[in-house]
């Protein structure tokens, strides 16, 4: 579990490809390897990948991960070069104050920067996501003003969504330019996006209940809605209801 609150920039140093996947060394990282260990879990541009290699001085710190084929497609680490800077979190350790939102680090697609406007101090940018498919169905259900979604692995506050033309926009204040690598990708780069996890959850048990599956509870609650949604719509005629002692009102 992470929070989207990023700790370091580490620099890609080397770049090792073959038919399974790729391996990719992060130097200048040693701020976030004092407590490293092999197999630990860090957040790659929201990627969690597990640590096979590290040294907390040599390179400035360095380490090294294995991406495998599905983390190459569902991610843009594949585009990654030597130099380029990415976006680094540690699992979140249960001593820590929660400053972020749930974040999985569980990448769910890429979108595409559109456009970037100047707000004072801020800096407005605007993301593409791709059309839909079977297999990667659209992510805009779970993407709501003022809601949240992690982009690269950092925790951002949405400030727009056009349904319509699958665009969803965020603002960054100065100190989040400095902090990530967001503000200096350039218009048609692309993004990691992970929506919160919390909307994917109400959804699966709201269609349980709809479909008769899912408790009791939630069921009887979604079967509400629908029959005072009918109601209000002229649908089904409304229903008397009575108060504690039997009165109709």
């Amino acid at each position: 579990m992470f929070t989207g609150l990023i700790e370091h920039l580490g620099t890609v140093s080397d770049i090792l490809r073959d038919d399974g996947g790729c391996a990719l060394t992060i130097s200048q990282s040693a701020p976030i390897l004092v407590d490293c260990h092999i197999g630990d879990s860090i957040a790659v541009n929201g990627a969690c990948l597990t640590v096979v290699e590290f040294d907390a001085k040599r390179d400035g710190g360095y380490f090294k991960i294995w991406l495998a084929n599905e983390t190459l497609s569902r991610t843009d680490l594949g585009d990654r070069k030597v130099g380029d800077q990415v976006n680094l979190e540690r699992a979140m350790g249960a001593h820590v104050r929660f400053g972020g939102h749930f974040v999985q680090a569980h990448v769910d697609i890429t979108a595409t920067i559109l456009k970037r406007a100047l707000d004072g101090d801020s800096l407005r940018l605007w993301f593409q996501l791709p059309e839909p498919t079977t297999e990667r169905p659209s992510l805009l259900p779970y993407i709501i003003p003022k809601g949240y979604v992690t982009i690269d692995g950092a925790s951002l506050t949405v400030t727009s969504v056009n349904d319509a033309e699958r665009m969803f926009g965020v603002m960054l204040i100065q100190h989040t330019q400095q902090k990530i690598t967001l503000a200096t990708k350039a218009n048609g780069e692309r993004v990691n996006i992970e929506v919160d996890m919390v909307g994917k959850y109400v959804e699966k048990s709201v269609l349980a209940a709809l479909e008769g599956g899912g408790g009791e509870a939630m069921r009887t609650f979604v079967q509400r809605i629908v029959e005072e949604t009918l109601v209000n719509k002229g649908i089904l005629p409304s229903t008397p209801v009575s108060d504690d002692s039997g009165n109709i009102q």
